[in-house]
């Protein structure tokens, strides 16, 4: 054999096998998403969080209209904030996705894309992977509360909705999440 030819083709081997390990993600086990309490570190926590369970919101405002767009409703708060680097599901937006869960789960026929998103330190690739693990977690989450697997699709966008140039970390901060999108709205 050529031993140019040779040369190309183990050039090109280390080179899928570089960028194989660069996407490579860590596996996604089948148990419920983690919650993490922050309550020691309350002033590096995420943007206002929902207080209390205010589930019961959902049904009065199902009867004098759309609870979705409601803002007196949780359920127009869309957002989840994520630490860091992490894909955990935080303690202070346990209520804002056990109203989601149960709106999916009364309204058989919605559906939402949870759309991950990171701020634009790490890679592309990285910041794809790290999007998708984060809108995992709150479909598990969703999934737990009774929320039905086909109402909810999963997609990453990484850095690409991030706030170009932050220059400190609330500006990040607000980058690292998962937006909760209906169908239709």
């Amino acid at each position: 054999m050529n031993k140019s030819v040779l040369n190309n083709k183990l050039l090109g081997s280390l080179l899928l096998a570089m960028a194989l390990t660069a996407c490579k993600s860590t596996p996604i086990a089948d148990k419920p998403a983690a919650v993490e309490d922050k309550s020691p570190k309350a002033e590096t926590s995420a943007p206002a969080a929902p207080t209390g369970a205010d589930t019961s919101a959902v049904k009065e405002a199902a009867v004098s209209g759309n609870p979705l767009t409601d803002p007196n409703n949780i359920l127009s708060k869309r957002s989840i904030y994520f630490d860091f680097d992490k894909d955990t599901v935080k303690e202070e937006f346990r209520p804002l996705v056990e109203a989601h869960a149960k709106y999916l789960a009364e309204h058989g026929s919605a559906k939402v894309t949870l759309q991950g998103n990171a701020d634009e330190r790490g890679t592309r690739e990285y910041n794809l992977s790290l999007g998708q693990r984060r809108s995992v977690a709150v479909k598990k989450s969703l999934n737990l509360l009774s929320a039905k697997d086909q109402q909810i699709e999963t997609v990453s966008f990484g850095e690409e909705k991030a706030t170009p140039n932050c220059a400190d970390e609330a500006c990040h901060q607000l980058n690292r999440r998962v937006d909760i999108v209906y169908e239709n709205e």
